[in-house]
């Protein structure tokens, strides 16, 4: 079976460039040829037999551009050009073209996120998004990618994701399919609390019976960040930990300085490995505006830490409140986000939900990821 992914760029520090990745190594395992169009992926592509995980190949689609609009559009013309000269069963995109059969909305539905971010938006900010050129041709494309006849089928990496494509859309439950990122049950474990713990918090003089919120991601504001910050101040004696480069860094940091908790708050930018900071804490935070399904909860429940997120989150849709972690109906409220991180506070609660966020999380894992995506492609496949 030959199959063709699509990715643009990798971010070591992207969650959909992570699934990506694992998808490769688990579909190759499974007598799969993979061939990766992208512009630039870290590394080169690994040689190999089909069998041995390691076998997939690269077709580079790199053509001049200058600003997003044109980044975004010339490289799905690129990729169209691309696949005309080259046979492949399936074509699964993870950006927004119609020269797919199959699209993994990773990414979300673009409209529903412009609606989310109107609602926490200013004025200005308000104009300047229905002004904006780039939003403008992705509402585009994601209605040209919804409305091909050549997509059979779309790969929803949560409920809340399927239903907004269904509202938004009007597509067939039948081309529906929610298949959940898989992640590395053996590296994301709750051993690493033994290995990391005492050390990362001597690092940051964090003592060890202190309460810590971790938070891992960029593109802040879309994650909840300014919400968490004031929220934490809530929260007695509680520190925050913040894993992310973004480019609003600086101005977070300033802002973290100026306020009464600035001595329980730590910046620490992007991190390719984040295992260490999953064994340091014992919970996980990420209030977000809007998320499909972000790696980053996966992983953390893994390591055994529960969760405390917003209804805007598909891994929610993982989370009964009181045993997994907390959701929150809001993510602008930072009273109800406070008014969880201080239940996740009570003595012993986050040691408790965090191994019901284990076990609820090992279904999660690359093998069984990988049933599901091959059976999909064999649904998909001509008689």
């Amino acid at each position: 079976m030959k199959i063709a992914l699509v990715r643009q760029r990798y971010n070591p520090y992207g969650g959909a460039e992570r699934f990506v990745e694992r998808a490769m190594t688990a579909l190759a395992a499974r007598h799969v040829e993979l061939t990766l169009l992208t512009r630039a992926w870290a590394g080169e592509p690994m040689s190999g037999e089909p069998g041995t995980g390691s076998g997939w190949r690269l077709i580079r689609c790199d053509p001049f551009y200058i600003g997003r609009v044109w980044r975004d559009w010339s490289f799905a013309r690129a990729v169209c050009a691309a696949l005309k000269s080259h046979s492949f069963d399936l074509v699964q995109s993870h950006e927004r073209i119609a020269c797919c059969d199959i699209y993994r909305a990773g990414d979300g539905v673009h409209r529903q996120w412009l609606a989310n971010r109107r609602r926490a938006a200013g004025v200005w900010e308000r104009v300047a998004l229905a002004l904006n050129p780039y939003h403008w041709y992705t509402l585009a494309a994601e209605r040209r990618l919804f409305a091909s006849a050549r997509l059979r089928a779309v790969i929803c990496n949560s409920n809340m994701v399927k239903e907004e494509v269904r509202r938004h859309f009007g597509l067939a439950e039948s081309k529906l399919r929610v298949i959940y990122s898989g992640v590395d049950l053996s590296a994301f474990h709750p051993d690493l609390r033994d290995a990391w713990r005492a050390r990362k918090r001597e690092e940051l003089g964090i003592p060890d019976e202190a309460m810590v919120f971790l938070f891992v991601g960029s593109g802040f504001r879309r994650k909840g960040l300014p919400q968490l910050l004031r929220a934490v101040s809530g929260v007695r004696d509680a520190y925050l930990v913040v894993v992310g480069a973004d480019k609003e860094l600086a101005q977070m940091r300033r802002a973290a300085a100026q306020s009464k908790v600035s001595g329980r708050l730590h910046f620490a930018g992007g991190q390719q490995d984040v295992k260490p900071w999953y064994g340091m804490a014992d919970c996980f935070v990420l209030p977000t505006l809007y998320d499909p399904f972000p790696n980053a909860a996966l992983e953390a429940m893994a390591c055994g830490l529960p969760l405390v997120t917003s209804a805007q989150c598909g891994a929610a849709e993982l989370i009964e409140s009181g045993v997994e972690g907390y959701v929150c109906r809001d993510a602008l409220d930072v009273v109800e986000l406070a008014r969880c991180l201080n239940l996740a506070a009570a003595p012993g609660q986050a040691r408790r939900m965090g191994i019901a966020a284990r076990r609820k999380v090992e279904a999660f894992g690359l093998e069984n990821m990988a049933q599901q995506l091959t059976r999909l492609y064999a649904d998909l496949m001509p008689g």
